[in-house]
């Protein structure tokens, strides 16, 4: 098959964008030949990665397909890539109150959940579940086939000590006393809606999404991993705020939307696939990790003394079931996403360091 040359959406870096094609396979895309595509939540982390992969795709292989995004501001989007104002179609709106003309869409992908900004409990559940609900009317309306639900490993809550990969047959959830939950409850509220809506013929693909690394990922918010590459880059001093003990895994972008376009193309309906990193280390182990990548001698200082009777907190997925029904690769190794990470904000020297590009 004969490539297009595709000019670099979002400024993803095009070895970025060949891995997410080679993890996915370039003929999934065929699938999408032709088809009218509504993402929500395109504007964020994860939906830039799933509009660049999908908009390099269809370049490439001449697809032809419409794509529509669902975003609050499109005017600000647009000031910083204005090459996207023709090569997609800008839909202005909050998800809670979905408004869109009446239209077909084939595929919609629901990732609208702003994690980043400061925002009540209240409208963080509100988002979660007033959202979904608008969004599966507007694919009942719209006669859509397939939808990809967005989630998140916050469904799973706290992890019971002696887990520490978290497998998708695990049935625990938030402390819903908690207002820190809201995030947590309202995903497994919108996969449950979800899950009610595939009785009328809709496909429903659920992806749970655990922690992330990769350009585009704010630096300056509560990601642990975007606090210290910020610290390293700047050659600051890395500050881990609690004990360093809880951990983590995390998955690179661009496998990340390589996962993501798998789940929704080859998932089963009604299934929940988890989305993450293998390897799980501590944040402390994290802040060294990410100082020798980066070769620097910045000093790391945890904020908080290790209490003895403070259990360990683990939030990282068991991946069998994905990489075994989706046949995807092994995730991309945790130092080579760190480097790619900090080679692409490095060379932005023209912008702040202060946030996502």
């Amino acid at each position: 098959m004969t490539l297009l040359r595709s000019q670099s959406p979002l400024d993803i870096p095009v070895q970025d964008l060949q891995r997410c094609h080679e993890l996915l396979g370039l003929e999934a895309w065929q699938s999408l030949s032709g088809k009218r595509i509504f993402i929500t939540g395109g504007t964020g982390f994860v939906g830039k990665w799933l509009l660049a992969t999908l908009l390099d795709a269809k370049e490439r292989l001449s697809l032809g397909c419409q794509i529509s995004v669902l975003s609050r501001d499109p005017v600000v989007f647009l000031r910083n890539w204005p090459g996207l104002a023709t090569r997609v179609d800008w839909i202005q709106g909050d998800v809670r109150e979905l408004s869109v003309e009446e239209q077909r869409f084939d595929v919609i992908i629901h990732a609208a959940t702003d994690v980043v900004a400061q925002t009540s409990p209240e409208s963080v559940f509100s988002t979660c579940v007033e959202g979904t609900r608008q969004v599966l009317g507007l694919a009942r309306r719209s006669q859509t086939r397939r939808l990809l639900l967005v989630s998140s490993g916050a469904v799973y809550g706290q992890f019971p000590a002696g887990l520490t990969y978290v497998p998708e047959t695990y049935h625990g959830g938030p402390d819903p006393l908690l207002a820190a939950s809201a995030y947590g409850e309202g995903k497994r509220v919108s996969e449950w809606l979800a899950a009610q809506a595939s009785a009328d013929g809709l496909e429903v693909k659920i992806a749970r999404v655990f922690s992330l690394i990769g350009p585009h990922l704010p630096l300056d918010k509560h990601f642990a991993i975007g606090n210290f590459l910020r610290s390293a880059l700047a050659g600051k001093e890395i500050v881990i705020q609690g004990d360093g003990t809880a951990h983590r895994s995390y998955l690179y972008a661009a496998d990340m939307a390589a996962w993501l376009w798998a789940v929704l193309l080859h998932g089963q309906s009604c299934r929940a696939y988890n989305v993450g990193g293998d390897v799980s280390l501590s944040i402390a182990e994290l802040a060294n990790r990410v100082k020798a990548v980066l070769q620097g001698d910045m000093q790391i200082t945890v904020k908080s003394s290790l209490r003895p009777d403070t259990p360990v907190l683990h939030y990282a997925p068991d991946i069998t079931r994905a990489r075994q029904e989706l046949f995807l690769a092994a995730p991309m190794e945790l130092n080579e996403a760190i480097s790619r990470t900090a080679n692409w904000y490095a060379s932005k020297k023209t912008h702040s360091l202060n946030g996502a590009i």
